[in-house]
């Protein structure tokens, strides 16, 4: 069976990756891409939602892609803070956000996961060859040429080869590249939730013992909710019959948005923080959660994912149009230098956040609530801290800055 060669090869279908063959192709003419992944390409039937920071919508718009998902995004318009203990009755408000990072544009937006890949599935199924359901067994990075070894007996091989197949990246182990870790011995809750009252654009954080409590606008009178627990509560939440489930979503969240029902059953996963310790390796770069698994408190998960896309495809496309070979270490090395610090601070900030605010100690939320309290009265941070959050910086890759490449 001959060989296939490509410019570029990425396995991994999820946004991710689908992201990375769009930017890549709709910026270098002719570029032969073979995107892989070990289930069918389809549409996926979940009710989970990502919110996507402003940098990341121009990212989109600037890939063309905006005008699709937009009928079915909702802008979040202001976040709240709270925080309680165990036995409080109040949860008064400590910090909040609202208003537009630009004049009308939201810092985020909250998009249903089925859309974001749908979008993405219809613009790249022209532009790269789909191959799927297909299980990877072997790689090499030695050569001119990286290689794949496919268990139907297939071999692909291009300059470059990127991982994007998630936190237990088979690629990543291949090469051999290591990850720092740490179990928070927490699970995220997820579901998605109708009230009987309107959100008005709000994101709710209500810091809890166990961790935080997360609802966020999607359409209608409807929220995503992210509940962070012990790994024990998680267990009895998802066996509960939905109206109870609803019940105790419903006091939890103060029965700030009235009643509560649950449109779907609660899923859990464990969290953790993983960082890779190298986000290349020869003709390899690392992408998404192959990189980089955070805490999901601040929603910054896939945000960073796409990041990522924005950073390797702006330098490899440069590589590319000076002539260079894209799959080279220098090449490699830019990306990585480039992505690791954000990444870095990121996982510090949530980490740092979690371990603060995941407990009841009253000295301990006395001081937190009154730094959140200062904050909240200096205009001048919370801008800061909200343009960083929303992806907005004056040194990020082009696409977060809506320039094409």
């Amino acid at each position: 069976m001959a060989d296939a060669v490509y410019d570029l090869i990425i396995v991994g279908g999820g946004p991710v990756g689908l992201c990375q063959a769009l930017a890549l192709t709709r910026f270098q003419r002719d570029l032969k891409v073979a995107l892989l992944d070990r289930r069918p390409f389809r549409v996926p039937d979940d009710k989970r939602a990502f919110a996507l920071s402003a940098g990341v919508r121009r990212a989109l718009e600037t890939l063309g892609v905006w005008a699709d998902i937009a009928p079915e995004a909702t802008a979040i318009r202001q976040m709240t803070i709270t925080d309680s203990g165990g036995g409080d009755l109040s949860r008064p408000v400590f910090l909040s956000f609202e208003g537009d990072v630009a004049p009308g544009e939201p810092y985020a937006h909250m998009v249903p996961n089925r859309v974001l890949t749908r979008v993405l599935l219809e613009a790249v199924a022209d532009r790269a060859e789909l191959i799927a359901p297909v299980e990877v067994t072997g790689w090499s990075g030695a050569g001119a040429l990286a290689s794949l070894s496919l268990k139907d007996g297939r071999t692909l091989r291009a300059p470059l080869i990127v991982a994007a197949d998630g936190a237990m990246s088979a690629l990543r182990q291949m090469a051999g590249i290591g990850v720092v870790s740490h179990d928070y011995r927490q699970a995220g809750v997820v579901t998605t939730i109708a009230h009987e009252l309107p959100h008005e654009g709000t994101a709710f954080e209500h810091f809890r013992p166990a961790g935080p409590f997360a609802s966020l606008p999607l359409t209608g009178n409807r929220s995503s909710l992210v509940w962070t627990e012990s790994s024990e509560e998680a267990a009895r939440l998802k066996a509960l019959p939905l109206d109870q489930a609803a019940a105790e979503i419903e006091a939890a969240m103060g029965s700030s948005l009235g009643r509560v029902t649950v449109e779907e059953g609660l899923q859990s996963f464990p969290l953790r923080l993983q960082l890779a310790r190298a986000f290349v390796g020869p003709r390899l770069a690392l992408i998404g959660d192959a990189a980089h698994v955070i805490h999901p408190l601040a929603g910054q998960g896939l945000n960073l994912g796409l990041k990522d896309v924005a950073a390797l495809s702006e330098t490899v496309i440069e590589a590319m149009r000076l002539g260079l070979d894209h799959g080279a270490p220098d090449v490699l090395g830019r990306y990585e230098q480039w992505r690791r610090f954000d990444t870095s601070l990121m996982a510090a900030v949530t980490d740092s956040l979690n371990r603060l605010f995941s407990n009841d100690m009253a000295p301990l939320r006395a001081l937190r609530d009154l730094g959140l309290g200062v904050v909240d009265r200096m205009p001048r941070i919370k801008s800061s801290l909200i343009a960083r959050a929303a992806g907005l910086d004056r040194n990020g890759p082009r696409l977060t800055r809506g320039i094409p490449l």
